[in-house]
């Protein structure tokens, strides 16, 4: 990680340039693998709301080539090598059965997931909780051990906390180095799975 303590935008926008990561955001998920250990070698890995492709590079990199990387977002996304890459909204049921249908059981589900900003705060504040219950629920459905995800604070995010917690022994929520000061954005890590 660059630095010590929280950098400005700009340096781990440069950084993500020298270093060839699709995005900023990369350092986020680095910045929660080395504080939470989510990854191993041969991992089976779901990387939701993936475009531009930041955390699948980092997913690949953890997980190496034994490991797969499925990638889905709403957004058409640019290949990377490595990676299986699925279009469509996960808030479609076909769609979900789709990528069940892909992916088989993985080990980790990770969303960096943001729902289009409206610019009401309770508005955007719901509909983040909205998509990461989806992430949620798809990481139950595939028996995943582990789940990270992105959710905004506000008025629903104790009671999604809970709700993390009904299907995960560990549950901790984490700020990571690089996200912007005035983001409301936490990132809850939830790990070993209760049977």
């Amino acid at each position: 990680m660059p630095g010590q303590g929280r950098q400005g935008p700009d340096s781990f926008q440069r950084l993500a340039r020298r270093e060839g990561y699709r995005a900023r955001s990369s350092y986020k998920l680095l910045d929660i693998d080395k504080r939470s250990k989510l990854f191993k070698k041969g991992f089976t890995v779901l990387d939701l709301g993936a475009a531009p492709g930041g955390w699948t590079q980092v997913a690949l990199e953890k997980i190496g080539e034994s490991g797969k990387v499925f990638a889905v977002d709403i957004l058409r996304m640019a290949p990377i090598e490595g990676a299986t890459i699925l279009q469509g909204d996960i808030l479609n049921s076909d769609f979900r059965k789709t990528i069940l249908e892909t992916t088989g059981p993985v080990d980790v589900v990770i969303s960096d997931i943001s729902p289009n900003l409206s610019g009401n705060y309770s508005v955007d504040q719901a509909r983040s909780v909205e998509l990461s219950q989806m992430a949620l629920h798809l990481s139950v459905e595939m028996k995943a051990k582990s789940f990270v995800t992105k959710v905004f604070q506000g008025e629903d995010f104790s009671d999604f906390k809970k709700e993390v917690n009904i299907y995960f022994k560990s549950v901790r929520v984490l700020s990571p180095l690089a996200s912007r000061k005035t983001s409301s954005e936490v990132y809850v890590i939830a790990k070993n799975r209760k049977s």
